[in-house]
């Protein structure tokens, strides 16, 4: 069976234009799949003291022939692969039951990425990923190259990027400019993070699955068994405070080893072509290439515990990063950085002398903005408080007086949360910029180009209604698509739509609307 797809019409290509095999060594990193099972093997008679019963035997031989399974599929991947580049498209060929033909116009390439796992990295070998921009995650709309030389795969990259920007016209004068790399100083942001925590619970909990699948009992281990009595032995309180504190310690270490493992060698430069480039990675490597001209904004986030040590990360909203899991991988334009550095870069990066997200004279929203996230607070409090007070009067008495300090542990902490957001709420215009800011646990601001604009939501819901506010979405064809203003009154709400996108909602509102006119007036309902 043949397949043929491409992003554009195929024609034929050039028959003097060779084509071009992945590299030798790719055979060696699909040989080391087997490994996997090889170390679980291992790792688990080293755990159960060099004993297996049959349920172990039958997964871990389970795991063996499906890596031999997928070692077999990749070699026949490796030996039925080629490519090449003509005149005015790149090529590709694959498979041996289902064949596939692929072809991608190369003004059409919106970025070429580059990424090296572990493995690839000791054979010195990297996967070229060639995107088309599309957003979705069908792979007709890309090509991946996973096995070629670093050095190939640099040139590869370069010859790419050099023919399409003389094909789409693009001046390529330019100096490489580099506008940001690594400084050691930041890792002190790395434990500022609860992932590595759930990275920690995760971990345990995928080693107990496993076991536990294997038929053997993780609980009736020795050295778990050593622990359950050390905890036995001490007060309850105590044990808590010490399993806290090392899940805390646990997690920071974990953040900040993966803070080292994925930004090692970070650096963001512009180069000729109107490109933005990010380089990083410790034990893989990543190089990612982001259009400018498909840049709309940036988005500056701050979570709680990295705000209060005053740092912040930049993201890019851009199009072109492919579908929305790609591009929460791909967009990330900066690790977390002290936040007047993630405003240098904003500003660097969309050209401009000042970052549109560090505009201080924000519209604050209006006090009803506030009740309701007060009474969002004081909602949350009694659902959770009433849980325990429904169980101790019908179970058990002593949890009512859970549920007393619950309520009163909680109240404080919700309401000061609710003030939080509150707090954060602003919009306004900033030059070309339609300016947002909003979020509880985690601060956002972002700052998006007007003429990316391609539509403006309004939306009421029945106690908004009941407030005289409402929530704007601007609508774009990069990022998350949808970045809202929450929670303004009618007249603001409308008049900042009218002033971001002229004419866009002049269809829908009455005479004397305040976007048709700057009169006030209200949108018509249909």
């Amino acid at each position: 069976m043949t397949q043929q797809t491409a992003v554009d019409r195929p024609v034929d290509a050039d028959p003097s234009e060779p084509w071009q095999r992945l590299n030798a060594r790719l055979v060696l990193v699909q040989l080391s799949i087997i490994a996997a099972p090889a170390a679980s093997f291992a790792g688990t008679l080293l755990i159960t003291g060099g004993t297996l019963n049959l349920q172990a035997l039958i997964t871990l031989g389970s795991l063996l022939i499906t890596a031999c399974v997928i070692t077999g599929i990749s070699l026949m991947r490796f030996l039925t692969t080629r490519y090449r580049i003509t005149g005015d498209r790149i090529e590709l060929r694959s498979g041996l039951l289902f064949r596939s033909h692929r072809s991608i116009r190369l003004d059409r390439i919106r970025g070429v990425d580059l990424t090296a796992n572990p493995v690839h990295r000791v054979f010195g070998l990297t996967s070229v990923r060639i995107g088309t921009g599309d957003q979705t995650s069908s792979s007709s709309r890309r090509l991946s190259l996973d096995g070629v030389s670093k050095a190939q795969g640099a040139e590869l990259r370069q010859r790419l990027l050099s023919r399409r920007d003389a094909a789409a016209g693009h001046p390529t004068d330019e100096d490489d400019h580099t506008i940001a790399d690594l400084d050691w100083a930041w890792i002190r942001y790395a434990p500022l993070t609860i992932w590595g925590v759930g990275g920690v619970l995760l971990g345990v909990g995928t080693v107990y699955r496993t076991l536990h699948e294997m038929r053997i009992d993780p609980l009736e281990l020795g050295f778990v068994k050593d622990i359950e009595h050390r905890y036995g032995s001490v007060p309850l309180w105590f044990g808590i405070l010490v399993t806290v504190t090392v899940l805390v310690v646990i997690g920071a270490v974990g953040s900040t080893a993966t803070f080292t493992e994925g930004w090692y060698g970070y650096r963001l430069e512009r180069e000729d072509g109107g490109t933005l480039r990010v380089l990083r990675g410790m034990l893989v490597t990543r190089s990612v290439t982001i259009e400018e001209k498909r840049l709309r904004g940036v988005e500056l986030g701050e979570t709680m515990l990295l705000r209060w040590a005053g740092g912040a990360r930049l993201n890019a909203v851009a199009s072109g990063l492919g579908d929305r899991d790609e591009n929460r991988k791909r967009r990330m334009l900066t690790p977390p950085v002290p936040r007047a550095e993630a405003l240098r870069v904003a500003a660097d990066v969309l050209g401009e002398s000042q970052s549109p997200t560090s505009a201080a004279e924000l519209t604050p929203h209006p006090r009803t903005a506030l009740r309701r996230r007060v009474n969002r607070a004081l909602t949350a409090t009694v659902l959770i408080s009433a849980v325990p007070a429904l169980l101790g009067a019908l179970l058990w008495t002593p949890l009512l007086y859970v549920a007393a300090a619950c309520a009163v542990v909680l109240l404080p902490v919700t309401l000061a949360l609710a003030h939080d957001a509150y707090r954060t709420l602003g919009h306004g215009l900033h030059g070309r910029y339609l300016i947002t800011r909003y979020g509880t646990f985690s601060h956002r601001t972002v700052a998006l180009q007007r003429e990316g604009i391609i539509g403006i939501g309004v939306s009421r819901s029945l106690f908004q209604r009941r407030s005289g506010l409402l929530t704007l979405t601007a609508t774009t064809a990069a990022g998350d698509h949808k970045y809202k203003v929450r929670d303004v009154t009618v007249a603001d709400g409308l008049a900042l739509a009218e002033k971001s996108v002229p004419g866009l909602l002049a269809p829908f509102l009455e005479s004397g609307a305040p976007g048709s006119s700057g009169r006030g007036g209200h949108r018509r309902r249909r």
